[in-house]
């Protein structure tokens, strides 16, 4: 298998986000009061290249987002920096992947950064976990930071229910494809119903965090974000991703660490 990771524009946040401070909600509405940004950050998608085909891991940002100027998070909280060659299609093409080679994309979650690109993937299968489906929806979802209404009309995702087939310490999974050695895993915490992907390569395992974790740094430490919305499950996840890492070589890849490429570069050539 080949694994390609897609810089698909750049992210700017509050560093009491990327490390939440506090608990409760006092954290949870740190980050819009504070005046401490982050560097950019990049936005990763991910491409498998499977023999079933392509699985792409998240569809990025895309050029044309228009944030709610009455949402406090877009207006205080947030910045971004996409262009359209930047966004998951051309990211695809430049790679020589055209829309029918994939054939599977599962979304983390799906807030803005990692749904942007859904036009572009209208030809494959699209899996996301039923209740993150329904919290993005309606006024509900809306309030919660969702922009449903950017999705492309056609948008009909299949269900990813898992079953009860243990990996490593998390006691369910889904496999993505025939031979199992693409499998999705619960990982509550940014979102409620988010969840990860992993990869067993003949090189050892790679794990597709999404926002699980901002970086392979913060994942060591423990250290949860500011905006989960419970400590508990976030707490949990965390501690479960590092005792799937310890038995085998392991190859962390969130969404938004600045680390992505370089630790992707020298799996591949070692």
């Amino acid at each position: 298998m080949r694994i390609h990771a897609l810089e698909c524009g750049r992210v700017r946040i509050k560093r009491s986000q990327a490390v939440g401070r506090g608990e409760g909600l006092a954290r949870r509405l740190r980050p819009l009061v504070d005046r401490d940004w982050t560097d950019w950050l990049p936005i990763h998608a991910y491409a498998v290249e499977h023999e079933e085909g392509v699985v792409v891991i998240d569809a990025g940002a895309d050029a044309s987002l228009m944030r709610p100027g009455w949402h406090p998070y877009f207006r205080l909280a947030v910045e971004f920096d996409v262009d359209r060659e930047q966004e998951i299609g051309p990211r695809l093409k430049a790679l020589g992947i055209g829309p029918s080679d994939v054939k599977t994309v599962i979304l983390t979650h799906l807030h803005v950064d990692h749904d942007g690109g859904l036009a572009d993937l209208a030809r494959a299968e699209i899996y996301v976990a039923p209740g993150e489906l329904a919290a993005a929806s309606g006024l509900r979802g809306a309030l919660g930071g969702y922009l449903a209404r950017r999705w492309p009309a056609d948008f009909d995702p299949k269900p990813l229910r898992f079953d009860d087939v243990a990996l490593g310490p998390f006691e369910q999974s889904k496999a993505i494809t025939r031979d199992g050695a693409i499998r999705a895993i619960p990982t509550p915490g940014h979102t409620p119903d988010h969840i990860s992907v992993v990869t067993e390569t003949a090189g050892g395992r790679i794990v597709f965090t999404g926002d699980a974790t901002y970086s392979e740094a913060n994942l060591r430490a423990g250290v949860i974000d500011g905006v989960a919305p419970q400590e508990a499950p976030a707490r949990s996840t965390l501690g479960k991703l590092v005792a799937l890492a310890s038995d085998q070589p392991t190859l962390i890849l969130p969404a938004h660490d600045p680390e992505t490429i370089a630790r992707l570069t020298a799996w591949n050539s070692g």
